[in-house]
């Protein structure tokens, strides 16, 4: 089944997040290469698709998994999450309608 993870980033954490973003890019490619990611992507903090110091507010992952645990034990595992860039993780099952 599909999942949609959601990690909302603490305040001045860009710094965290551009040190750990290739191990974090890491993790979504073998993803990719397993054909288990659907879309990733960062939150700008400000409408703007490139942020510059204003950094982003989180990040969206909707990948496939075995079960709601299997989701969260890899989101809790994310290095974003180990280095204390994401404050808050939100997993959810995700039904994918379209496109088809």
């Amino acid at each position: 089944m599909w999942y949609a993870i959601v990690g909302s980033d603490k305040p001045d954490s860009l710094e965290r997040r551009t040190a750990n973003r290739g191990a974090h890019l890491a993790r979504l490619e073998a993803l990719q290469n397993d054909g288990r990611l659907l879309v990733a992507g960062p939150f700008p903090a400000i409408d703007n698709e490139d942020p510059g110091t204003a950094g982003f507010s989180g990040s969206l992952i909707v990948a496939e998994f075995e079960s709601l645990e299997a989701a969260l034990d890899w989101a809790e595992a994310d290095p974003y999450r180990l280095a204390g860039v994401y404050q808050t993780i939100d997993v959810r099952p995700f039904r994918k309608v379209l496109p088809k």
